[in-house]
């Protein structure tokens, strides 16, 4: 039993999922402190208020992420074997036919979630759905070709999920679907950290991704290209977002949301500078790093908000 388990949470891509997790909570508790500011009312009673719907959404973004990250591993199954052999479905823990029901439950499960929030955030699992399908289905299968893979994954992660879901709550809250203007500099910098995802994951994968064609941006240039493209993309927006409440007089602590964000930056350039691309361990070890910055990012940011 313990070993079925730890084969669906392998399969899940944890890592993933604990970033929806973060994220959603996090532009819940954002939209929450600015209801709840410009009502005059305590964010947690909005909180409190808005529960149900949090969990939903919730729900219906980690069945799509399962759909998405589940679709993935099914269409890539050779090649996984060669890069991620440890995988459940490439080890053989988990057999195809019960990858390919979790994988359609999930769909299932996600589409009929939002239904139940209204036609609007329907439309925004669906598409975020589809571009989930594109990225790893035939005839696109955008995982190819390094850019529109990384447009892909920054169209998701940095814009759907960040815009759409603010947008989503607001109007959940009984306000216009408009996306608040403090949700911006967090879009524009998971945009940059999108671009380090599509890169940073594609380093370790070279051997398999080159036996397959896959072009990524590791195979087409170089592994160290990649690399230093991310940590420059990626270092940039640090700067950017620690900036941010400087130009748009957001309501936030503004001293500790701005020096947090270049501490964190500067830790990030700091074990770039170290990662030694020959050491798999290391590549491995770097990318959960950095996919750890991901989920501080989604702590501080609200964070922010709920101190200020």
């Amino acid at each position: 039993m313990t070993n079925t388990l730890k084969a669906w949470w392998a399969f899940s891509r944890p890592h993933t999922i604990i970033g929806s997790f973060f994220s959603i909570t996090a532009l819940f508790l954002i939209a929450a402190a600015l209801y709840g500011s410009q009502n005059s009312q305590p964010v947690w009673d909005v909180v409190d208020k808005y529960t149900w719907q949090y969990l939903i959404t919730l729900l219906s973004a980690l069945a799509c992420n399962l759909f998405i990250v589940g679709l993935n591993q099914w269409q890539d199954l050779e090649v996984d074997r060669i890069n991620k052999p440890w995988l459940p479905l490439a080890a053989g823990s988990i057999s195809l036919r019960q990858a390919k029901l979790a994988v359609w439950s999930s769909l299932l499960l996600s589409l009929v979630t939002s239904s139940l929030l209204g036609w609007w955030f329907f439309l925004l699992i669906l598409l975020i759905n589809l571009i989930g399908a594109a990225y790893s289905l035939p005839p696109l299968k955008l995982k190819r070709h390094h850019l529109p893979a990384a447009f892909a994954i920054v169209l998701v992660r940095g814009l759907l999920v960040n815009l759409g879901m603010s947008a989503h709550f607001m109007q959940q809250m009984g306000q216009p679907a408009a996306i608040p203007e403090a949700v911006w500099p967090l879009a524009l910098f998971i945009v940059g950290f999108s671009f380090g995802i599509a890169w940073f994951k594609d380093i370790p994968d070279t051997e398999g991704d080159e036996k397959f064609h896959f072009k990524t941006l590791a195979v087409s240039m170089s592994r160290q290209t990649a690399l230093w493209l991310g940590v420059a993309v990626v270092g940039l927006s640090y700067v950017a977002v620690s900036a941010s409440p400087f130009v748009l007089l957001m309501p936030v602590q503004t001293a500790f949301f701005s020096l947090s964000h270049l501490a964190l930056g500067l830790l990030f350039i700091y074990r770039s500078a170290r990662l030694n691309l020959d050491n798999p361990s290391a590549v491995k070890q770097f990318y959960m790093f950095f996919w750890l910055l991901f989920f501080v990012e989604y702590i501080i940011y609200p964070l922010s908000f709920l101190i200020a």
